[in-house]
């Protein structure tokens, strides 16, 4: 692990140390800064981000938060002591820190899993409408003719594209939340 306050990052994030500094932290398993401003969290948030080409997820609970909370690809705010500004700019708002694991491994797997099934629906129900509209044109000698009015086109989209994600995305858990906290594992496979 590194630990780096915010003086020596200071130093750090100047350009021409930029480089091996972000060496020096993939080769680390955790790196935690400590007595950093807060453009200084933004800015290596940002760094990460753009240089590594990582995904970037900022956890905060303050004000001096936000900034590094906006820059990251998800952002989770902390209700804490310190008010609401970390929570109102968040992604994600938990109530305390230890909640962040159940956060990450059971709600992160279920959405991921959620989302790539969804995507194949949408293919399903665009191609079979799409595959419709084509073939009835060669049943109307490529006319341009409508084939539905316009209510059922809204009703189609209204059923098959509401409806089915809405029970899908309350009924569908693959995993149970138990055993996906004892295996962490199965996180990296739903990637």
């Amino acid at each position: 692990g590194l630990v780096i306050d915010g003086r020596t990052l200071e130093h750090v994030l100047h350009d021409s140390l930029q480089h091996i500094f972000l060496e020096l932290t993939e080769k680390c398993r955790a790196v935690v800064c400590c007595r950093a401003t807060p453009l200084q969290k933004s800015v290596l948030v940002r760094l990460v981000r753009n240089k590594l080409k990582a995904m970037t997820l900022a956890v905060g609970d303050g004000a001096n938060d936000v900034s590094m909370i906006q820059v990251a690809d998800t952002g989770v705010g902390i209700l804490g002591q310190e008010g609401m500004q970390a929570v109102m700019a968040s992604d994600f708002a938990i109530s305390q820190f230890r909640h962040l694991k159940k956060l990450l491994l059971v709600h992160g797997h279920w959405c991921y899993a959620r989302l790539t099934n969804m995507v194949l629906y949408f293919f399903y129900k665009n191609v079979a409408y799409v595959n419709l509209l084509f073939w009835y044109q060669f049943f109307c000698g490529f006319s341009g003719t409508s084939m539905t009015d316009y209510w059922i086109l809204i009703l189609f989209n209204l059923l098959f594209t509401s409806v089915p994600p809405i029970i899908y995305g309350v009924l569908d858990k693959d995993v149970s939340a138990e055993i996906l906290m004892q295996l962490p594992q199965l996180y990296m496979m739903s990637q």
